[in-house]
């Protein structure tokens, strides 16, 4: 049975993305599992990440992103095709990788999600459910979902936690990018309430790390303070350090790219270590 996890934080730029398709490609490459990303968030890195902007530019114009889906909803129509949306060979790792896919997102995604909350309701079926009635019966052909959510709680980010076991919420360390933690665990809770669901937290990721800034050790520390106290989900051990390799990892037009360890490692970086340390971790929490 597959094990969905939404990646959700409120602010941008927390690394987000790095952290969702890093693991996605180190479950595939590193323990041979079969992944799917679906790429919710209307500023489609993850998308862009994973197939490169002439390949999304393309699957845009014919129509083979979720915003079609969405469309089709608000609109009472049938364009959106599943089998032919699924990108069933992404990454720039060794040439593609057969057993990641991806469900894309589009730039369009940022002109219907208001007109979604606005359908609710008139419509036969409800707006958090629109993904789920897409994609339920082809989830449990992958090992690992993993979902890029859009740094809101708003109706695309619900439609993630609807299918979803768990999520995931990576920070920085400092006080502006983990301010809204307690924001989304009590906005998740009230979702687990309304829609009788039981999305669970698998924890905080620290990322972008830098040990010599003060502010950074210190919100650490804080925050596996908190975690103890049973105030905070668990703090993974695993910290993703702040480092050019990792900030280029989603750059898909990189030349040269075929191994894990030319992406995200090379001598003296511990970025390799970290990511494949982060992946047996989350493994483990996720009970593979």
């Amino acid at each position: 049975m597959s094990k969905v996890v939404s990646v959700i934080n409120l602010k941008g730029g927390v690394g987000k993305t790095t952290v969702t398709v890093a693991l996605a490609e180190f479950l595939v490459v590193e323990h041979n599992l079969k992944v799917l990303v679906i790429d919710l968030d209307p500023q489609t890195n993850a998308t862009v990440a994973l197939i490169g902007e002439k390949e999304w530019g393309k699957r845009n114009k014919k129509g083979l992103t979720l915003f079609n889906l969405f469309k089709d909803h608000i609109d009472d129509t049938s364009t959106f095709d599943l089998e032919q949306s699924i990108v069933k060979k992404t990454s720039n790792l060794q040439g593609g990788l057969s057993n990641l896919h991806l469900l894309p997102s589009s730039l369009d995604f940022i002109q219907i999600q208001d007109r979604l909350i606005n359908i609710g309701q008139t419509a036969l079926m409800r707006p958090i459910d629109v993904l789920k009635k897409a994609v339920k019966d082809r989830l449990d052909d992958y090992d690992i979902v993993l979902i890029d959510c859009p740094p809101n709680l708003g109706i695309v980010t619900q439609n993630g936690l609807n299918i979803s076991d768990s999520f995931l919420i990576p920070v920085i360390p400092n006080r502006l990018s983990t301010y809204g933690i307690p924001q989304i665990l009590t906005s998740v809770k009230s979702f687990n309430r309304r829609t009788e669901s039981n999305v669970q937290p698998l924890g905080v990721v620290i990322s972008m790390f830098r040990s010599n800034v003060q502010n950074h050790t210190l919100t650490k520390n804080q925050l596996e303070a908190q975690a103890q106290e049973g105030k905070m989900p668990r703090i993974f051990k695993t910290i993703i350090p702040l480092a050019s390799k990792v900030s280029d990892a989603t750059d898909y037009e990189l030349v040269g790219i075929n191994t894990l360890k030319q992406k995200y490692g090379w001598s003296g970086s511990n970025s390799m270590e970290a990511f494949t340390n982060l992946t047996r971790e989350f493994m483990q929490y996720v009970g593979l």
